[in-house]
Parts: C-alpha cells; sequence; structure tokens
C-alpha cells in the first residue's frame, strides 16, 4: 500500500508547477481580509475572501484525488487566541481525470475569531498554502495582514452569504441511523464502511470521509445508495505506514452532490 501511496504522490506532484507568489498574486489569485463584525460575545466574525482568474480554481479542506489540501497559520496574528473556519458547500470537478473538490471564480470564507483580550481590537496576519489550478496546478504561498476593526456590528452581507451557503448539520438533514463498520486490511490500515440513512439531496452523491487526524490517509470513499441509505466504503492508512487507532468521534462525513451537502460529526460502531 505504501508503493500505492507514493504512485498516487507523485502522480499529484507530475501536474504540479513551481511559480513565484508575485506571479500567482496576479494572474491566478488575489487573496484579501474582509473585516466582518464583532459579537455580542467579543468574538468576530471576518472572512478570508479568494478572487480567482477565469479558468482557476482552488481547493476544499479535503481536496479529492489529486487536489493540494490548504494550510493556513495564524501564528503572525495579534490578539488572536483561536481561529475556526467555516466552509461553504464545495463543487466537485475533475482535474487531469480525477475528481477534485473546491471552488471557482470567488470564494469568501468565514473565520470565527475568539480574542484573547475581550475587547481589545484583532490583527489578523495568515500564512497560508494553497494549490490553484487549471489546465496545471500551482503550490502558492501567500500572506495577508489586516488589523479589524471591532467598532463593526451589522454583518457583511458576503460573510453572510458565504455562512449560509455551508452544508446542512445532521438535523437540519434529517439524517437519521449513522454507522461505520471497521475491519483491518493487509498494510496495517482499515476498511471503514459507513451507513447514513437520508433522502438524496441531488445526483453525483459523493462521501467524504475525514479522520481529523493528519498522519492518516484516507481513499476516496466509494458510494452507493439504496432507498434512503447511503452506503460509502474507504480504507485509511497511516502516512509512515505505522498501525493506529482509529477515533470514531473524529471521524467526519460530508455528503456532496450536485444539490446539497450534510456535515456529519462522529460515527458510532454499527
Amino acid at each position: 500500500m505504501i508503493q500505492v501511496l507514493r504512485t498516487i504522490f507523485l502522480a499529484a506532484l507530475s501536474v504540479l508547477v513551481p511559480v513565484s507568489g508575485a506571479r500567482a498574486q496576479e494572474d491566478m489569485v488575489a487573496v484579501s481580509i474582509v473585516n466582518g463584525w464583532q459579537m455580542a460575545d467579543g468574538s468576530h466574525v471576518a472572512a478570508l475572501k479568494f478572487v480567482l482568474a477565469d479558468g482557476w480554481k482552488t481547493y476544499w479542506r479535503a481536496p479529492g484525488e489529486a487536489g493540494i489540501p490548504p494550510q493556513f497559520d495564524w501564528r503572525g496574528s495579534r490578539n488572536l487566541a483561536r481561529a475556526e473556519i467555516e466552509w461553504p458547500t464545495p463543487k466537485q470537478t475533475m482535474t487531469n481525470g480525477m475528481r477534485t473538490i473546491g471552488y471557482e471564480h470567488v470564494l469568501v470564507l468565514p473565520l470565527r475569531l475568539t480574542p484573547e483580550r475581550a475587547g481589545q481590537p484583532i490583527t489578523l496576519s495568515v500564512d497560508m498554502e494553497i494549490g490553484v489550478c487549471s489546465d496545471i496546478c500551482v503550490p502558492v504561498s501567500l500572506t495577508v495582514t489586516q488589523p479589524l476593526d471591532g467598532g463593526q456590528r451589522r454583518p457583511d452581507p458576503q460573510i453572510a452569504a458565504a455562512l449560509a451557503a455551508r452544508p446542512y448539520n445532521q438535523t437540519e438533514a434529517g439524517v437519521g441511523r449513522v454507522a461505520c463498520k471497521v475491519s483491518p486490511i493487509e498494510g496495517g490500515g482499515v476498511h471503514l464502511v459507513a451507513e447514513v440513512d437520508v433522502a438524496a439531496m441531488g445526483s453525483q452523491e459523493m462521501v467524504v470521509v475525514e479522520t481529523g487526524n493528519p498522519a492518516l490517509w484516507v481513499t476516496q470513499a466509494k458510494s452507493a445508495r439504496q432507498g434512503n441509505r447511503l452506503r460509502a466504503e474507504a480504507e485509511i492508512f497511516h502516512a509512515e505506514g505505522r498501525g493506529f487507532m482509529l477515533d470514531r468521534g473524529g471521524l467526519r462525513l460530508t455528503i456532496l452532490s450536485t444539490g446539497d451537502a450534510v456535515d456529519i460529526r462522529g460515527c458510532p460502531a454499527g
């Protein structure tokens, strides 16, 4: 299996073309901070805004078969204790014959920010590594910094729209039974079978499995529906070939389709 992972990794690298940050900024993507507003509890809602050139796209937190997972480093910020990203529902696309998950045109990525000292202003500084793709995929490193105006109280319409575009949670989507079966497989990994009772919300349904552990690698799940039951199968391996314990509570299943999406946290034994 390690050889399979290496082959997939090399295939992904074959479509990557290094490029300077300045050229990426000018020709492919521009990133800025949207100030947003302060909540009554002292937290702040802001956003990162990505404007992509025509024909270019960037990736969701789980990018698919050949995408580049985005990474964010908030350590350069001032008076920031915690930053949480609220991901809008992404789209499925094809890149070099492989299914990827991401965004085109404009992405407003909402952030929920908790200050270290309530009542004091936050300066948001983000070092990020993202992938942008067209016929080629380009790894891009960018930094954006901006002091936030804590005096704003009215919600920003573009951030509010992005928050409204998030996947439904289990209650909102009317999800019933959720269960996972796990069995060991050769190579030290596990075979995961997830079953979710939920009505279809569109065609091209796809279940994305995330573990919450960056050391674990998950294959793209094979999904099939029978009535109101959606079944997905995937394999999970440690990136270094080690054994591991799978935390069921940390599993995250996202159902994507041409219609709505559902975000499911945790997957008990079934």
